[in-house]
């Protein structure tokens, strides 16, 4: 029997081929299983995406097992969009959300992260552990400093998430240089339960995912998250500084998630 392991395939999608069967991903999760609309979801062809897309690149994982010509041979996807490509293009999708210029006007090599996205039969850690150590030479092979991106919690109720909002905000806000800030029109306000009142242990614990691995990189949050009333989702702004990376870390992260 073949390993798991190394049926799956890590790479920038070089195809259309690649490209449908992401946005065919996306439409399956997206779509079919959190329920989200827009002018960019495409029945009838069954994808998901929107005016970034074209402009970016998307790191992808492959299951060898599946043929091209199925509906979805890709299962797991990270779109990958530099800063120097979203000056020349429409600028980056956290925008919409959030005011970036403290990172704008630091002129710093930028990296945004977005539309992570895994089929439910690969959630058990490998895919996800394999579009990470892609980010990783990624983000080494550019020369990025920072990399950023939405992390999202399910439904717009901030009081019901009031706790891990906090806990983010007491404990992993982003320094001034690069604390971005959610946009007025549709803020929530993170400082929203007192400290002593805060469970940190049970937090962590039940942080997203995706949020959970920025913590683990030594990542912030920016101030403010903002209510995406398209995806039904109350998102925040997360920040990894790779020049602030524990040194330890940063080590680990070169040596074992990175080419030199």
């Amino acid at each position: 029997m073949v390993e798991r392991s190394r049926l799956l395939e890590l790479k920038i999608a070089d195809s259309d081929a690649d490209i449908r069967s992401l946005k065919r991903l996306r439409y399956e999760v997206f779509v079919n299983e959190f329920g989200i609309s827009g002018p960019f979801v495409d029945h009838a062809e069954r994808t998901e995406s929107d005016n970034y897309d074209d402009c970016a690149d998307h790191l992808v994982v492959i299951d060898q097992s599946r043929n091209a010509e199925e509906l979805v041979h890709v299962i797991a996807s990270y779109r990958l969009l530099r800063s120097e490509v979203a000056d020349s293009n429409i600028g980056f999708y956290c925008q919409t959300e959030f005011d970036l210029t403290p990172l704008l006007e630091g002129k710093r090599p930028l990296v945004e992260l977005g539309r992570l996205c895994v089929h439910p039969d690969y959630r058990n850690g490998l895919a996800v552990f394999k579009l990470w150590q892609g980010v990783a030479n990624y983000v080494l092979n550019h020369d990025i400093e920072i990399m950023f991106g939405t992390a999202s919690f399910v439904g717009t109720e901030p009081d019901s998430i009031a706790e891990p909002l906090s806990f983010l905000y007491r404990h992993h806000l982003a320094p001034d240089d690069i604390r971005v800030v959610a946009r007025p029109e549709n803020y929530v306000r993170m400082d929203r339960v007192p400290g002593a009142e805060i469970d940190s242990g049970a937090e962590v614990r039940a942080m997203p995912s995706l949020i959970s691995a920025y913590l683990r990189r030594g990542g912030y949050v920016g101030k403010g998250a903002y209510i995406d009333t398209e995806f039904n989702t109350i998102d925040v702004c997360l920040l990894i500084d790779t020049l602030r990376m524990p040194k330890h870390y940063r080590r680990y992260y070169v040596r074992n998630w990175g080419r030199h």
